[in-house]
């Protein structure tokens, strides 16, 4: 069984792993049996947005989850007002859309109650006010347990941490994007949890050395492909898997919740939980790795 960590101040508790639904997939038999071996595995967090799939993906969950509902932890998003037939949205974080969106949200995901409610994103021109008496409005009839935001923007983080009640932001993080960390410990000061999306930095980071040929031939975030290559031999030397060093490196930090991982295949859900499953980073090894990578700042949407 996997330990679990608080988010924020509320009462969820998540796995250190978190199974991230939209590369799930719309084969709806493949997708659930991935979500109860997910589930049957230990993991106990499933995150999914309204978005993916137009709905398609929180309807897939829904469908898996029923039967295991107390079981889990179930994270969604809102934010991106779309229109399912001509499969377009726009930015809508306006109390009276959230409100509506919500239900939604729970009729396709077969629930009376969302544990953790994300905003899908955020922008400084924002009605925050607005947007966030939704959330708390939400929170307070039980419609949502907590709230928070999904955001990589450092400005639209520092007003949610200072204005609302949130107890988690999630963004992306991995040991080639470590932009994040300049946030972490006011987060975790703050008692705000993150949520690391893509620790295996779009598979570069998985063991599958292949991945790094196809995913990293244009680089990624402000790795040119050749750092890429060079960063991952280096890394390699380590003697580890490079996958398990991605999923401890991500948790080393105490804000750090859970890895929110996506898998399409059983083969990749499979090998990411087994490559989970694991002790604390050996002594020494985080600063080798620190080394090793680039620490870079966020270039845009700073904290004035």
């Amino acid at each position: 069984m996997l330990k679990k960590n608080r988010l924020g101040k509320s009462n969820l508790f998540v796995t250190p792993l978190t199974l991230g639904c939209m590369s799930l997939g719309t084969n709806r038999n493949k997708a659930i049996n991935m979500l109860h071996h997910a589930i049957d595995s230990g993991i106990n967090h499933v995150d999914t947005a309204d978005l993916y799939g137009f709905g398609e993906n929180e309807k897939i969950v829904g469908e898996a989850i029923k039967q295991k509902r107390e079981k889990i932890v179930l994270t969604t998003k809102v934010g991106n007002h779309f229109d399912k037939q001509k499969r377009t949205w726009f930015w809508d974080p306006r109390k009276e859309y959230i409100e509506k969106a919500v239900d939604d949200s729970l009729k396709r995901l077969q629930t009376d109650y969302i544990d953790l409610y994300l905003l899908h994103g955020g922008t400084m021109d924002d009605d925050m006010d607005d947007t966030i008496e939704a959330f708390e409005r939400l929170k307070s009839v039980g419609k949502i347990r907590a709230y928070g935001i999904s955001s990589i923007r450092p400005n639209v983080i520092n007003e949610y941490m200072n204005r609302a009640n949130i107890e988690v932001v999630m963004m992306q993080y991995s040991m080639l994007d470590r932009r994040p960390e300049e946030l972490l410990d006011m987060l975790n000061e703050k008692k705000i949890s993150v949520l690391a999306r893509g620790p295996l930095a779009k598979g570069i980071l998985s063991n599958d050395s292949q991945k790094l040929h196809t995913k990293g031939m244009e680089g990624f975030v402000q790795y040119s492909e050749i750092e890429l290559k060079n960063t991952i031999q280096h890394l390699s030397e380590l003697n580890e898997s490079i996958t398990t060093l991605a999923f401890q490196f991500v948790l080393q930090h105490p804000a750090v919740a859970s890895c929110v991982f996506g898998a399409s295949t059983m083969n990749q859900l499979e090998e990411n939980i087994r490559n989970s499953r694991i002790s604390p980073m050996k002594t020494g090894l985080y600063e080798q790795i620190k080394k090793i990578t680039k620490q870079l700042p966020y270039e845009e949407h700073r904290i004035r």
